[in-house]
């Protein structure tokens, strides 16, 4: 019967829909808690209007809602810029073509005994001691992404990291202390570094620009980013444009590990 065609499924098909889903799942990541959610929610409306008269055979109104979709494109790439280059940065970094973190996206194994050689506990411990005394610091941690666009505004350096080094460089009365300090490798690589500043209009008035930078540049490249409080001492920890949230240093330490990996 023709209205039982629908189940004559092909595995082309099932892939078909496995990759929308995949797909809509990651513009749906990007767009998350910015405002550009609001406008990706109308679209799929739109869409899923457009096919529904499609499939109905209204004509006339399924050509002019599909006029608007296609004359909508322009202004779709112009809304969503940002989350475009987040989107195209992901399919194109290294991190992604990986074959051991492409696993771990979909998590069909687990990546247990997999470690990195960057000292995070030396890292967190530092970030803890400038939380006690207050002392303003933002961290930026290499994954994949070259970072070298941004190394060039500050100073070159390379020592390696540990918890006494990371201190006296952003210590109140030091030369290095102003800007943010390039990780990659374990290796202090640049200190005094001016940072892309986000034009998000969600992050909350209570963070200043250290945070600020810190997520743009976590905007642009796959790199993770560490900020110490000046005013409160607190500790954020910044992804992919936005703040993820840990109950303490261990659960931090273990995330971080986890991310980079």
């Amino acid at each position: 019967m023709d209205f039982l065609n629908f189940l004559d499924f092909k595995i082309t098909d099932i892939i078909d829909i496995i990759l929308v889903a995949v797909l809509l799942y990651y513009i749906y990541k990007l767009v998350r808690g910015s405002v550009a959610i609001n406008i990706f929610i109308g679209i799929v409306i739109i869409w899923g209007f457009w096919k529904l008269t499609e499939l109905l055979e209204m004509e006339m109104i399924s050509s002019m809602v599909g006029g608007f979709m296609q004359v909508g494109l322009i202004a779709l790439i112009i809304v969503f810029q940002q989350e475009i280059r987040k989107f195209l940065l992901m399919i194109g970094s290294t991190n992604f073509a990986n074959k051991r973190n492409f696993i771990k996206r979909f998590r069909f194994l687990k990546t247990d005994g997999i470690g990195t050689n960057i000292d995070v506990d030396a890292i967190l411990g530092a970030c803890e001691i400038m939380g006690e005394s207050k002392t303003g610091a933002i961290l930026v941690i290499k994954r994949n992404n070259s970072l070298d666009f941004v190394k060039s505004s500050g100073d070159q350096m390379y020592v390696e990291v540990n918890q006494p080094i990371l201190g006296s460089i952003f210590y109140k009365n030091s030369p290095l202390h102003d800007g943010a300090a390039v990780i990659e490798d374990n290796y202090v690589t640049a200190t005094r570094v001016i940072l892309p500043v986000s034009n998000e209009r969600n992050i909350p008035l209570r963070f200043g620009l250290r945070h600020r930078a810190a997520v743009g540049i976590t905007e642009r490249t796959d790199a993770l980013a560490l900020v110490v409080s000046e005013e409160t001492g607190n500790i954020s920890y910044i992804k992919n444009g936005e703040f993820v949230l840990f109950k303490d240093l261990t659960e931090l330490g273990n995330m971080m590990k986890e991310d980079l990996i």
